[in-house]
């Protein structure tokens, strides 16, 4: 029975080839993209559960709570003091292991090569599932000069896996000095916030360890804990602990810095760190993620899907005509309703496993393209598991139930008599299939807003202006720069006529708090710069001068702050006033204010800053300006000249613009991926238009015949026609727009400064759902009323 079902079936569809390749087509789409999805969240899901620790791995992390009891701020870095002054009072803290990101300079050869690194503890590999291929895991980091590489790095600098017992030469404070390879790993899996290429063991001071530093963070510290801990109980511990040993340090906080709020430490899970909006991996570990990115991608992939079956439902039922004398001849010769629903579903059933095999085709063909936009290393073999395997059939099956329930249902309750006299006809007004296109268009309108809102979000960030020139700037990196280098450097490049000035700078990202107006404390962005900077990016000075060498005592008493400094101190007349450094004892006056610019991104508020003279301060690099065109020629000088300068020191340079433009990757990736869905969504929801089209052509065949007879026009005809589709769209519009407008202006609040949500943004949006849906039914409008009217007649 099951076989004849399947064979007539088939035989169905091979009749219908058209309808059957538009619901192939699809169902096909919407299944690669509901399939890209399921990969993408498993693979978010899955980060760190590899550990085979995972469950007793936690991290140590603190928040801090204001006086009237809310979280202020969330910390998950700790200094190399806490872990261990942590166990050594708290027994259930077996183990613990700090992990700090770092740079290292090593020779190859004539060539110094930078490289990312981490510090950490001799108990790294015994905490985490990191296998070595080479070398003893308990002993590997146990003396002070070892190292441990990543495969890829011992082939990059020794040509084998095999190194251990090498030497690698690298840069230790300030002279280069032999390390000892001393064990090689394998490549860290692609779903671990912890990658490593190279791994030195954490080297410790009396300084570092002693009780200033409950107040420093920077790395991450892990702990063990037995399994069926109570951490609840663990983290109670470390709040009483802090409370008693950090008692004078928290009084004196109070007293110099100001600080009221209150640190709560607790032990955060090692597998929520991923997923963590407050708590995220970073500082040394990779990939942190927002759920959200999940959630939304997840959303699209089941709209798509959505809308694919409500097409099969659309198509089958809109051929159910076609079929019903087929039905009426079943039921004569003894068919029942249910083996009539069978049929229908197994039809159902092959379409969507035919599909269900190309979107798996197609899955392996756009993985590239996905993982490019996804920022992602996924492939079908490596996330090809029992549950994965399992979620993809149980999606075939339910994808098929669902698209192919409700024209079973309806097919199989067909009056055979009335079928078999040619007497049939649908009555009713059809609210269900009319309801499932609104709902189409609805999240095709939703979707195509969307993605209108993040192009227009994107090319605001990318073209609002900065506040500042960044065109033809070049920044080459040299970190721990003297004054007397800087100044060589600049010296040697400005005898080329291509480069028309230079400017040091700090290097990375400085923050630090400072006392105004007496006691008030404030924090801001730390900048060192010399009397070029200013005049280099084209900041304007709105108040007061900028540095000059004709007033010496401008690098060692003066600084300029920026307009939001000016206006969180609450100054009304800069000039003059005192910044206080009290913890170094240091007093600079005001001498000029810059008018506000973006030195962070368009993506962040603009925050106060101080720029400073300071000698006592290193330069991390020099921006170097260029003209217009002359990159091919110069970038070669510059990095001779560098090179003759700093032979010890890898040279690397980057354009001040690309590097502003690699903030805005996110909403970049985001805006071709809502773009793609976008375009899929309106494209199958079309096809769902056409087959109802194709349904209503077909109920009012003999009104179009009647129509032309008394003297009716082609385009009267398919304006008749058309009409109901273009106000099912206008309603979906009608409640589309609405929950658009309130999904984007949520969206919106995670930026600054953003674009405005009005008329400007819908318009376009509807405008184009319109004439996409006219287009589409305008064909099949067209096509029956220019049809032979006698031959719709001739059977009456």
């Amino acid at each position: 029975m099951l076989r004849n079902y399947f064979t007539t079936a088939w035989r169905s569809l091979l009749r219908n080839k058209v309808y059957s390749i538009i619901n192939i087509f699809g169902l096909f789409i919407g299944l690669a993209c509901a399939m890209l999805i399921m990969l993408y969240t498993k693979d978010e899901w899955s980060y760190d559960k590899f550990q085979m620790n995972g469950d007793n791995i936690f991290r140590i992390v603190n928040k801090e709570i204001s006086p009237d009891g809310a979280p202020d701020r969330f910390n998950s870095t700790t200094s190399y003091f806490h872990g261990p002054t942590f166990a050594s009072a708290i027994p259930e803290m077996s183990v613990v292991v700090r992990f700090q990101g770092d740079q290292r300079n090593i020779k190859k050869g004539n060539e110094v090569l930078r490289e990312e690194a981490h510090k950490t503890d001799a108990t790294f590999f015994t905490a985490f599932s990191f296998p070595l291929l080479y070398g003893d895991a308990k002993n590997a980091l146990k003396e002070p000069h070892s190292v441990v590489l990543s495969e890829d790095l011992a082939l990059k600098y020794f040509g084998t896996t095999n190194a251990v017992g090498q030497t690698l030469i690298m840069k230790e404070d300030t002279s280069f000095q032999p390390f000892t390879v001393t064990a090689v790993a394998k490549k860290c899996p692609q779903n671990s916030s912890i990658k490593f290429n190279l791994l030195t063991p954490i080297l410790t001071s009396p300084q570092d360890l002693n009780r200033d530093n409950w107040f420093n963070f920077f790395l991450n510290t892990f702990v063990i804990l037995p399994p069926g801990t109570d951490v609840k109980k663990v983290n109670e511990k470390m709040q009483r602990f802090y409370e008693a040993d950090a008692k004078n340090t928290i009084e004196e906080m109070k007293e110099q810095f100001g600080v009221k709020t209150k640190t709560v430490y607790f032990l955060q899970p090692f597998a929520d760190m991923h997923l963590n909006k407050d708590l995220s991996a970073n500082n040394g570990l990779s990939d942190g993620s927002n759920p959200i990115y999940a959630l939304i991608l997840s959303g699209i992939a089941l709209f798509i899907l959505l809308i694919a079956c409500i097409n099969f439902v659309n198509l089958t039922v809109a051929r159910s005509l076609k079929r019903a004398k087929e039905i009426g001849i079943r039921k004569v010769i003894g068919s029942n309703r249910k083996q009539l629903i069978l049929q229908f579903l197994g039809e159902s059933f092959i379409l969507c496993l035919i599909a269900f095999l190309i979107a798996i085709l197609l899955v392996q063909i756009l993985l590239p393209t996905f993982n490019h936009l996804a920022n992602k290393s996924l492939s079908l073999s490596y996330l090809v598991d029992l549950k994965l395997v399992a979620g993809y059939l149980t999606l075939l099956m339910i994808t098929a139930i669902l698209a192919g329930f409700y024209p079973a249902l309806v097919l199989s309750s067909f009056n055979p008599v009335k079928t078999l006299y040619s007497r049939f006809a649908y009555r009713g007004k059809n609210y269900l299939q009319r309801s499932l296109v609104v709902l189409q268009f609805v999240l095709a309108t939703i979707l195509i807003i969307a993605t209108i809102t993040i192009y227009r979000q994107f090319n605001y960030l990318t073209t609002k202006p900065l506040g500042y020139d960044d065109s033809n700037l070049v920044s080459v990196e040299k970190w721990g720069i003297s004054r007397k280098e800087a100044a060589l450097f600049q010296t040697m490049l400005k005898t080329n006529p291509n480069i028309v000035n230079t400017a040091p700078k700090n290097g990375g990202y400085w923050s630090t708090m400072a006392k105004i107006n007496g006691e008030t404390q404030i924090m801001f962005s730390y900048e060192t710069v010399d009397e070029s900077y200013l005049p280099l990016m084209k900041i304007p000075l709105v108040q007061g001068r900028n540095f000059s060498k004709e007033f010496v005592s401008d690098s060692s008493q003066s600084v300029i702050v920026n307009e939001a400094f000016v206006k969180k101190a609450g100054w009304k007349k800069p000039i003059g006033e005192m910044v206080n450094f009290w913890y170094n004892k240091k007093l600079f006056s005001v001498i000029g204010v810059v008018k506000d610019h973006h030195f962070e991104g368009v993506s962040r508020t603009i925050e106060p800053q101080l720029l400073t003279m300071n000698p006592e301060n290193e330069f991390g690099k020099v921006f170097i300006k260029i003209k217009p065109g002359s990159d091919v020629a110069i970038l070669p000088i510059i990095e001779s000249t560098f090179k003759k300068n700093f032979p010890l020191f890898p040279y690397s340079y980057n354009f001040k613009h690309d590097e502003n433009q690699k903030q805005y990757e996110a909403e970049a990736k985001w805006r071709q991926m809502m773009l793609f869905g976008a375009i899929i969504t309106i494209f199958i929801s079309c096809i769902g238009l056409f087959g109802l089209s194709v349904l209503n052509a077909e109920r009012r065949v003999k009104e179009i015949g009647i129509r032309k007879v008394l003297g009716a026009s082609v385009s009267s005809v398919a304006s008749a026609l058309s009409k109901d589709f273009l106000l099912l769209v206008s309603l979906a519009l009608v409640i589309g727009i609405p929950v658009a407008w309130l999904l984007t202006k949520q969206w919106l609040q995670n930026y600054p400064y953003r674009v405005a949500v009005g008329w400007t943004l819908f318009v376009p949006a509807a405008v184009l759902i319109l004439l996409v849906a006219l287009a589409t039914v305008s064909v099949q409008a067209i096509k029956a009323a220019m049809a032979n009217p006698t031959k719709n007649l001739r059977s009456e």
